[in-house]
């Protein structure tokens, strides 16, 4: 028995009670759904800022009546301390996945990207110490490792940030440090790898890749590629990130007071990503004769990154049970549905 199924078994036997921020987005729907079906009790936080109301909607779908009545939605914006306070009240585990993604964004407005990922942040970090809740994991970001050119990607080596979206992570990690030393209130940060899986947006001007080019094959439109095809990511399931999120809240204490990467540890150049969902959709009986146009690099980016997950596993039994095209396969049949309605 691995060590999830261990944790998922305890769960079951003796539920808790959990807040999900960002409960209405793509991580944070997914994280409510598997507790609900572990029959957790969740307090989800969101603002619909990024996250969707048909989310929480197709989660309150897949679990039963009695599972669904263990949850409680409080809508609020992290920057709101006290909306903070009312959120960790009688919680025991808090999952932050509240945050506003994307490199461009931040790129274009800093600003609110601050105000959401640091202030945010720090507020939910307050809130959480003063509550004396049993453990805190955020979500961290493998744009924290920036310029530093060594593959795969080791916690303990970053360079420098290239984005204000990576900086607003890095002090994430810098005040969850400050926290443990000052006040022995010790956090666990979680450095997701280009994430993706069912109720990813593929819509507005910020999503990310697969959802991206997914929705634009099932609709016969252009798919473009950010430079030459050749930058590669370590693209990681969902159901992984779940996981991770699941070990890291239930940790020992000696395992805290640490970023952890979470991705599979592989990566894919964005020319075999392509080939890998045109693939997959045309195996779930799409049609996709979409070939990709090429145009500029996008400021921000990274050229390679790939993660070491040594760390994970040996700290927190992590097994990545998803590899990349066992999470396209599941993906593609969820937006065929999500899309296309069959």
């Amino acid at each position: 028995m691995t060590q999830y199924e261990k944790i998922q078994q305890q769960l079951i036997n003796e539920p808790k009670v959990w807040l999900v921020t960002g409960v209405a987005g793509f991580i944070g729907s997914n994280l409510l759904e598997k507790l609900l079906l572990l029959n957790q009790k969740v307090v989800g936080l969101d603002n619909f800022a990024t996250g969707h109301q048909h989310n929480i909607d197709e989660v309150q779908s897949l679990v039963s009546d009695t599972q669904w009545d263990r949850f409680t939605f409080i809508e609020g914006d992290i920057r709101d301390y006290k909306i903070c306070q009312l959120a960790v009240k009688g919680i025991d585990y808090v999952l932050h996945e509240a945050a506003l993604g994307s490199v461009p964004r931040s790129i274009n407005d800093p600003l609110t990207t601050d105000s959401v990922n640091i202030s945010g942040f720090l507020n939910m970090l307050t809130a959480a110490k003063e509550e004396q809740v049993k453990s805190f994991t955020y979500a961290a970001s493998s744009s924290t490792y920036g310029d530093h050119p060594a593959l795969p990607k080791v916690e303990e080596n970053i360079g420098n940030p290239l984005s204000p979206y990576a900086v607003t992570k890095y002090v994430n990690e810098l005040y969850a440090g400050v926290f443990a030393r000052t006040y022995g209130f010790k956090t666990i940060g979680l450095r997701y790898f280009n994430v993706f899986g069912k109720r990813q947006d593929p819509n507005g001007a910020y999503a990310a890749v697969i959802p991206k080019w997914t929705s634009a094959m099932i609709n016969n439109e252009e798919v473009f590629i950010n430079g030459d095809g050749e930058t590669s990511r370590d693209f990681c399931y969902i159901d992984n990130v779940v996981q991770m999120n699941l070990l890291a809240a239930t940790a020992q204490d000696k395992a805290k007071d640490e970023v952890y990467n979470v991705a599979v540890g592989d990566r894919t150049t964005l020319n075999d990503l392509f080939y890998a969902i045109k693939n997959a959709l045309n195996e779930n009986g799409v049609r996709v004769h979409a070939e990709p146009i090429y145009r500029e690099f996008r400021a921000g980016d990274v050229r390679h990154s790939q993660a070491d997950i040594l760390k994970a596993k040996n700290k927190l039994g992590y097994v990545s049970d998803f590899t990349i095209r066992d999470g396209i396969i599941t993906a593609m049949s969820w937006y065929k549905l999500y899309l296309m309605g069959n």
